[in-house]
């Protein structure tokens, strides 16, 4: 399977979920499959292949002594920058899945949060957690759903 091939597939492949937690969050199915681990099972898959094609021993050695220079070269290189860019699917995705249950488990508003997890992770976390800091600071007496059963994974 081609580099470009396999990057696009999985661009396409995490969409469906974001788009559940996003549009659908409160629907039993999404609550269903986002239970699964198996879209990070695929996604692991896919970035273990890239991940050991894209490994030469120079680059092994630059990685295990990171410097900004080394890694700027490693992923230069169009099999690593695909390497790189499904770790950031992977790990959005978990991230954003675990934003979903928190929002599922308190009634805190996420759909913002998830929005910006799906595009920059880091700052739909940062919103996330801001967002429950000022629900709890200015809406003392929120009212939490009702019991939902969050996957102890979760």
């Amino acid at each position: 399977m081609f580099i470009s091939e396999l990057f696009n597939i999985a661009n396409l492949f995490v969409l469906p979920f974001w788009a559940l937690m996003i549009l659908l969050p409160n629907w039993q199915v999404t609550r269903r499959v986002m239970e699964s681990y198996l879209p990070f099972v695929v996604l692991a898959g896919a970035y273990l292949y890239l991940f050991i094609s894209s490994i030469t021993p120079e680059n092994a050695q630059a990685l295990s002594n990171p410097q900004l220079a080394d890694i700027a070269r490693f992923f230069a290189d169009e099999k690593a920058a695909a390497t790189g860019w499904i770790h950031f699917l992977v790990m959005d995705l978990f991230v954003g899945r675990w934003i979903y249950w928190q929002g599922q488990k308190t009634g805190i508003w996420t759909i913002h949060s998830l929005a910006l997890c799906l595009f920059a992770g880091p700052l739909g976390v940062l919103s996330h957690v801001l967002t429950s800091w000022i629900t709890k600071a200015f809406f003392p007496n929120f009212q939490q759903p009702e019991t939902v059963t969050v996957p102890e994974e979760a």
